[in-house]
């Protein structure tokens, strides 16, 4: 287990996304019922509800989950370098976090603004982990 250690940052992050992901499922929920939505439904695409703002960043995060953690396993796996790995996934993580306040309190524009270009920090933060991973294995 001394190996893993040295990837502490990265895999604390995926953990921390995750358990984010998770501590929002019952607020959107709530979110959707208080609107008498039905299991399932999404609220109507006005960014000005905050009740769609943090459905859509829910869905955002769910999506992103599995891309991170496979990303961030595959380099930890592969004996990518753990300063990289904890570097790169330490920042996606903080690019999210700041991602989710800003969708969640509808900050700036709903399309090409600070949600965007925290969005595609945390993406290309991912991608290299991926690549890094990727030429690691070959």
């Amino acid at each position: 287990m001394g190996v893993f250690a040295e990837y502490g940052h990265a895999i604390a992050s995926v953990m921390v996304f995750t358990l984010v992901v998770l501590f929002m499922a019952p607020f959107t929920a709530l979110a959707k019922t208080a609107k008498g939505l039905a299991p399932g439904a999404t609220p109507s695409q006005d960014y000005a509800d905050k009740a769609y703002r943090l459905n859509r960043a829910y869905l955002n995060g769910t999506e992103t989950l599995p891309a991170f953690a496979a990303v961030v396993v595959a380099a930890v796996l592969m004996g990518v370098s753990p300063f990289w790995v904890n570097l790169l996934a330490s920042i996606a993580l903080v690019a999210r976090l700041v991602m989710l306040v800003v969708h969640i309190r509808g900050i700036g524009k709903p399309n090409s603004g600070l949600r965007s270009v925290l969005y595609v920090l945390g993406w290309v933060c991912m991608f290299v982990i991926g690549l890094m991973a990727l030429v690691a294995a070959f």
